[in-house]
């Protein structure tokens, strides 16, 4: 069954209704969590105070000042720029209270401990303005009982915002309200989560770990549990549960490592106290081998080594038979990989079951499991499949939910498999099927999301923050309503909305570039200018672009090296002009970027009139790491931008840091941090929510057609000339004589220094932008008949990993 999910240009309208904010919010304790928590409300642009004991000394806040400088230091990192920084204050209860007075929304993350955090919500209370919420970041301790501790008059305003973690990554909030949470507070607060934190909000209902921990954990443990029934080794259960079933590459083990083998210890302590009537409960017993890895002080990826360890270049799995490491070994049998292979296929799943192997078998009985238990508590931890599925894509990375793989495997063709294990003896316990499951065909159908609730499905939020969701992600079971189509071939696709702006969204694998997205960009780019307001570039899914596509690029590039051959240089001609298209058309031309936009990605962005990013944008001129310098229009464009930035002036200044970037193949780990390396431009947008990208490039394409969009018109740029040159050339030495760069990594920037200063001319000299194309092309051209430069491609092809020769 399809659920059709379109927004309609009058539903669009509603979606300008302004979005409710916070000015400012309080963050109640500076461990890790809290204080990455409060750096994600600095990348949101909101002001953030960060609390914490007060510490003996001259500086009572000293706690929480240290934890701020140490965001700095983390991996990942949880400041879009390093400057956010300064937007948190550090605060301690001794003698900052009276500032928690200018908060709208307080957030709470001290230690799980149900009488600490009541103990402090009574000396924080009088403090807390009228209309200031005050939530906790609990992961798992009842919202109710907290409330109990509130005075009459904040209950109202109370509820649970979990986290998960690292805040400035992981998609997933859970809201938890509690009996006495006034309805208009959670719809705020879920309003401002998912615009302004650019977070995925489900509601969750008041039970032990909530949702998603509640069948994450559960999952674990089942994997755990079958995995020793079965005599598997860790390397093999990682090597069957990580993508080859849409879960992350850190699949179980290494996710085990990742969080701390010994935080996972007193989760499921904290499970087994609180779970005692589950039908499950006897899997949450803390594993031997988990409880011998902790008492050795192995906790995983903070202590260098847990369930695996890296050891003079390569990585050992831990074998609890004689508590020592090994190296890995795993065999799948062919019969299994190939099952595994077809992941499209919905007889997948009963295909596994039917094979005789403990592989085979194993992959049966976790999801086997995963299903019985999601809708054996489905009426009790949400409020339909929904939100399931949803917590456990944004909280643990699954591509589908459980009950998106059930249905797509066929809903009652596995629930018979899964009963007819039950009856066999054959599942973990004998508890049966929830009713509910025998009565309907799908979870997800065109009226929305099943809820046992009330025995009906539920359609998705009517919050006006969803309006400015143009194409949701969508669940097994729903499907965007069909746009019309104005052109699409194998590379790419035009099609239009709101009827007159024109979106181009490519097909190719990454979105990568090739001759053939040339002339679609080419195309939609005519016709846009023919019939319509204005042009959006964007995809449904991440990446904007990985760049040129090397694969098809190469051929006509090796041929080219050949004398009178001019292939190369006519395709790079084409890539540049393409790109420059953008800004020279007639109509507004927005780019709308999500996750890379790397090498030609980048410079076609660059090219377009504005850009729309979300903050979670990674972009970057990486042509370097190939052996390559950009030449599709990329050096052009900073160096005319540095002539702008300079106002006549000397364009050396400007350059410098341009220069570092592109000769070092930076990437910008941020859209904002994109802005300090040049990248984006004071004008671009950044939107914290990547469901909302394309909305706001909509919005972007008609305010500059509403101001008579002009193209810019042609301006020369003033070079850096041979000075810059020679300065650059000066730099690099010092980086080789001190050991940071090589010979052939000085041969590149030589390139780079020349492509974006305008060669040995004068500097100030104003020349036009084919100048700077051509020396684009020709260092491109140079650069490629070097054999180092075809070793970093095939490494780059091989690996995905840059080389360093």
């Amino acid at each position: 069954m399809n659920s059709t999910v379109q927004l309609t240009t009058a539903e669009v309208t509603k979606a300008a209704i302004r979005i409710p904010t916070y000015k400012q919010v309080a963050v109640l304790g500076a461990g890790v969590m809290g204080a990455q928590i409060a750096a994600h409300f600095t990348n949101a642009g909101i002001r953030a105070l960060l609390f914490d004991l007060p510490k003996e000394g001259k500086d009572k806040s000293a706690i929480a000042r240290q934890a701020i400088k140490a965001l700095a230091k983390q991996k990942p990192e949880p400041l879009a720029v390093a400057g956010n920084a300064s937007r948190i204050t550090p605060c301690n209860y001794d003698e900052d209270l009276e500032k928690l007075t200018g908060c709208d929304l307080v957030i709470e993350a001290i230690a799980e401990r149900i009488e600490w955090k009541t103990d402090l919500y009574q000396k924080i209370a009088p403090h807390l303005s009228d209309e200031a919420v005050l939530a906790s970041n609990t992961s798992g301790l009842s919202i109710t009982e907290l409330a109990k501790g509130l005075p009459d008059n904040l209950r109202h305003r109370f509820l649970g915002i979990h986290f998960f973690n690292p805040p400035r990554y992981m998609p997933l909030i859970e809201l938890i309200p509690q009996p006495q949470t006034a309805a208009e507070v959670i719809d705020r607060v879920e309003s401002f989560c998912v615009t302004t934190l650019g977070k995925g909000v489900v509601r969750a209902r008041d039970t032990v770990n909530f949702i998603a921990n509640r069948l994450g954990l559960f999952s674990m443990m089942s994997t755990f549990h079958h995995a020793e029934r079965l005599s598997l080794n860790f390397e093999t259960v990682d090597a069957l549960t990580g993508k080859s079933i849409g879960r992350p590459k850190s699949a179980t083990l290494r996710t085990a490592d990742l969080v701390g083998l010994d935080t996972m210890r007193h989760v499921l302590n904290n499970a087994a106290d609180n779970l005692g009537d589950d039908p499950w409960v006897s899997i949450y017993q803390i594993p031997a081998w988990l409880d011998a890895l902790v008492e050795n002080g192995a906790l995983g990826a903070k202590t260098k080594a847990g369930v695996y360890k890296k050891q003079d270049g390569d990585i050992l799995v831990y074998e609890p038979k004689d508590n020592s490491y090994r190296k890995r070994k795993v065999k799948i049998p062919g019969k299994v990989e190939k099952v595994l292979k077809d992941y499209k296929n919905p007889d997948r799943l009963a295909k596994l079951r039917a094979i005789n192997d403990p592989h085979a078998e194993f992959l049966w009985s976790i999801q086997r499991d995963a299903f019985h238990y999601a809708a054996y508590l489905l009426d009790t931890i949400a409020d339909n499949a929904r939100d399931v599925d949803m917590a456990i894509r944004w909280g643990f990375g699954w591509k589908q939910g459980p009950f998106e793989i059930w249905q797509h495997a066929g809903w009652q063709t596995i629930a018979d498999l899964i009963q007819q294990d039950i009856d066999a003896g054959k599942s973990i316990t004998s508890e049966p099927l929830p009713a509910w499951v025998k009565n309907i065909d799908a979870v997800h159908t065109p009226q929305g999301s099943w809820s046992p609730t009330d025995s009906g499905y539920h359609p998705r939020s009517t919050l006006p923050v969803y309006q400015r969701q143009r194409r949701p992600e969508l669940l097994v079971g729903e499907q965007a309503m069909q746009e019309e189509v104005l052109f699409e071939n194998d590379a790419a696709r035009f099609w239009l909305t709101d009827g007159d702006v024109g979106v181009l969204s490519f097909k190719t694998k990454m979105h990568a570039i090739d001759n053939n997205v040339l002339d679609s960009l080419n195309q939609a780019a005519e016709l846009a200018e023919q019939q319509l307001t204005g042009m959006v570039i964007w995809h449904p899914d991440e990446p904007f672009s990985v760049g040129a596509d090397l694969k098809s690029f190469m051929p006509v590039a090796m041929k080219s090296i050949l004398p009178g051959n001019t292939a190369l240089d006519d395709l790079l001609k084409k890539f540049q002009l393409s790109c420059i298209r953008m800004r020279k058309s007639n109509i507004p031309v927005v780019a709308a970027v999500q996750g890379l936009a790397l090498g030609g990605g980048c410079e076609l962005m660059m090219q377009c009139d504005r850009v729309v990013a979300a903050m979670e944008s990674y972009i970057g001129l990486v042509e370097v790491g190939v052996g390559l310098i950009p030449a599709g229009s990329g050096c052009m464009e900073l160096a005319r931008r540095a002539s702008i930035k300079a106002a006549g002036g000397d364009t050396f200044d400007a350059l410098k840091d341009i220069f570092e970037t592109v000769a070092m193949g930076k990437v910008a780990t941020s859209a904002e941090q994109a802005k300090r390396h040049g990248f984006l431009r004071d004008s671009d947008i950044v939107v914290m929510n990547r469901h909302e990208v394309l909305h706001a490039a909509i919005a972007q394409v008609r305010a500059l057609s509403a101001a008579n969009y002009r193209p810019p018109i042609e301006e020369p740029i003033r070079a850096g000339g041979r000075a810059a040159i020679a300065n650059f050339k000066a730099a690099m030495t010092n980086m080789h004589a001190g050991g940071f760069i090589s010979d052939y990594d000085m041969k590149i920037g030589n390139f780079v220094a020349n492509a974006l200063c305008g060669g040995p001319v004068d500097a100030g000299t104003e020349l036009p932008e084919s100048w700077y194309l051509q020396y684009e092309r020709d260092g491109f051209r140079s650069l490629l008949k070097s054999t180092k430069t075809h070793a970093r491609v095939k490494h780059m092809l091989d690996t995905g990993k840059p080389l360093r020769n």
